[in-house]
């Protein structure tokens, strides 16, 4: 007998486990309306750097990731 009650709630608690609702990731929240070098309305830009300019965007991102470079920066030290 209460070899059957520990295999009925074993078995309900297996079942128990397969309940799980599938989840949804929600919309994003902002979409972006223009391209990223397309402008920032603020003061705070990196020098060098023109709004509208895709040339210039990707030179700054260059810039911008070699300053992150720590090959580049143990040499600069030397």
């Amino acid at each position: 007998m209460i070899k059957r009650a520990l295999c009925a709630v074993s078995l309900g608690l297996l079942l128990a486990a397969c309940g799980d609702k599938v989840q949804v990731g929600a919309a994003p929240a902002k979409k972006a309306d223009a391209q990223a070098w397309e402008g920032a309305g603020n003061a705070h830009v990196a020098e060098g750097w023109k709004a509208g300019d895709k040339g210039s965007w990707e030179a700054q991102l260059r810039t911008r990731a070699q300053a992150q470079n720590e090959y580049n920066r143990s040499a600069a030290q030397r």
